[in-house]
């Protein structure tokens, strides 16, 4: 679910390419002074119209199909046309960055982002902004991500943060962080729910539930851990993506080449003090213990996903991972995962993204007229409360009802994960074919809902943990002395909250960008081939021989570069941690 960040000369040929053009498009027209009535669905869309929607959060190319095409065709009379790097490859950005029209509607990594405003890619949006109502429920955290636009004093407004909440950016809302181990509690309580104690400990257990259940029900091999390759690389961040999130389980982060440690400074990623190190190293005693899935170095997400709906998989380490397994049904049974804690483990986690994410929605450049129009209407509808109910929970009557005191109560809680027929009055197919193929909001599922009261997400309706408050719970609960995952963090003093702040980080020049790009394949190769070292010897002679490799690229040019960037962002999270 990511993407590279690439250097900014990319865009020398774009920023010729629409001189001409210009990035301003037209202002408060008649048609736009309606916006705000529009932006509610009540505007005129008797003319069909198909967005070209370039995005890099989306898994998917091509026109969005189902459920949610029939919703914003019934509602704007159009269609999507998803534009994915992440399928049709990098090549695509720069393909499309020349031509001078990335897309309509562009989502991107805000370093991107920053560099085709200056392109001029991206559409002045400052003089129609203001017309819709549920775009500006957020112009304190617009305006923010606006003004940090290296040379916008006007403070014109471009862009829209995506996950954007409605909390503060010191918050930290939900019941799981984003990465920490996950377990079946069924498997686990088989074993005798003994403490863990280290990643050692956890092996142990992984070793021991594989030996006890070496298929799933249905017969298929089953392993503890089951790896993928297509995320590596993403965000200009060095490392496989398997082992930069377990990083955080020991309080660091990846930040670019470097790693940022709980005592605010930054090393090396490829140092040997730091976590990348050690993680990589538990999943090569991982594999030298038969407990990888063998398929690891050549699948993908999809691949490993589905290993997960079927029961293949006995650790999980994203708190929406779960998502694929874990029903109603799981969690009365207790075959469901959960946080199961390791005593020597810290955990790193980036509070409420109260300013965004990190990734902007914005409007392309060419764009004007209705068309222009129709997407800011879609945009307004986008950030409202009914279009972040269709987005986060999915549709009134297949996914959800309410209730007469105006709760929402979940239903169909296995309509992801088994894809379960939708019905004809909602679009048909299968619910997972026609999902959200965004696969990005505006604002945050932790967001109160003002239609209830509550989280869009339905993990916090009161609703659903009533119905979820099953013996399981109740289990992890005594063990572990807190009513969930995040409680017990906190109750032990073993979670670094990271506040959220907005702030614009410079793209990388093009010598930065040809030595990261060949540190980065490097290092990820390096890495994949270090999980299946046959011992400690061989794993440390790769590493040694990368890291000299790495030197002579220019990695320490890279880092220290990397470490001023970076430096950015960590001073603006020190300030807000002072006050």
């Amino acid at each position: 679910m990511r993407v590279k960040k690439r250097a900014f000369q990319v865009l020398s040929a774009a920023m010729a390419a629409v001189m001409v053009a210009g990035c301003a498009g037209p202002t408060a027209t008649e048609a736009t002074k309606t916006a705000a009535a529009a932006g509610t669905g009540t505007g005129n869309y008797d003319e069909p119209m198909t967005f070209d929607f370039y995005d890099v959060a989306a898994n998917y190319q091509g026109t969005q199909a189902g459920w949610f095409a029939k919703v914003v065709k019934d509602k704007f009379n159009i269609e999507l046309n998803m534009i994915s790097p992440q399928v049709a490859g990098n090549g695509i950005y720069q393909t499309r960055c020349s031509t001078g029209n990335l897309g309509d509607i562009v989502l991107l990594e805000r370093t991107d982002f920053t560099d085709c405003v200056k392109a001029g890619l991206i559409k002045d949006i400052s003089a129609d902004i203001k017309n819709y109502p549920d775009l500006m429920t957020y112009n304190d955290q617009i305006t923010v991500l606006n003004k940090a636009l290296p040379e916008n004093k006007d403070g014109k407004i471009y862009g829209i943060p995506c996950q954007m909440t409605n909390t503060s950016p010191t918050s930290y809302s939900q019941d799981v962080i984003k990465s920490s181990p996950l377990l079946r509690w069924d498997l686990y309580s088989e074993l005798g729910r003994p403490d863990i104690k280290n990643t050692d400990d956890l092996l142990d257990i992984l070793e021991k539930m594989m030996k006890a259940h070496p298929t799933n029900s249905a017969g298929d091999p089953a392993y503890p851990l089951s790896l993928w390759k297509d995320w590596d690389g993403g965000d200009g961040m060095l490392g496989i993506a398997n082992v930069t999130q377990l990083t955080t389980w020991y309080g660091e982060i990846i930040k670019g080449s470097n790693i940022l440690k709980p005592d605010n400074t930054f090393i090396p990623v490829n140092s040997k003090d730091g976590a990348y190190y050690k993680m990589l190293h538990f999943l090569n005693d991982a594999n030298r213990r038969g407990i990888v899935d063998p398929d690891s170095g050549t699948q993908d997400w999809n691949t490993a996903c589905d290993k997960m709906k079927t029961g293949r998989v006995y650790l999980m380490w994203y708190n929406w991972q779960v998502g694929f397994w874990n029903t109603q049904d799981r969690l009365k049974d207790g075959t469901a995962f959960i946080y199961t804690p390791i005593k020597d483990q810290i955990y790193y986690a980036d509070a409420d993204t109260y300013y965004g994410s990190g990734r902007v929605f914005a409007v392309g450049s060419q764009v004007d007229g209705a068309k222009y129009q129709r997407i800011m209407d879609f945009l307004n509808w986008y950030a409202s409360p009914e279009g972040l109910n269709y987005q986060h929970i999915g549709l009134k009557g297949f996914n959800y009802t309410v209730g007469s005191d105006g709760k929402y109560t979940y239903i169909n809680d296995n309509a992801l994960m088994d894809n379960v027929t939708v019905p004809d009055e909602f679009g048909g197919g299968g619910f997972n074919d026609g999902n959200n193929a965004i696969n990005q909001w505006i604002l945050d599922a932790i967001s109160t809902n003002p239609a209830t009261g509550e989280p869009y997400n339905k993990d916090y309706w009161s609703t659903y943990k009533a119905a979820t408050m099953t013996q399981m719970k109740k289990d992890w609960a005594a063990k572990f002395g807190a009513a969930e995952p995040v409680d017990y963090m906190k109750n032990n003093n073993i979670l670094l909250i990271s506040p959220n702040v907005s702030v614009s980080l410079p793209s990388d020049p093009a010598d930065i960008s040809i030595i990261r790009k060949q540190c980065s394949d490097l290092f990820s190769d390096y890495s994949w081939r270090m999980i299946y070292a046959k011992d400690d010897g061989e794993f440390d002679s790769l590493w040694s021989e990368m890291c000299t490799q790495m030197d002579g690229m220019g990695f320490q040019e890279l880092s220290q570069f990397d470490k001023e960037k970076y430096q950015i962002e960590l001073d603006a999270k020190l300030a807000v941690n002072k006050k």
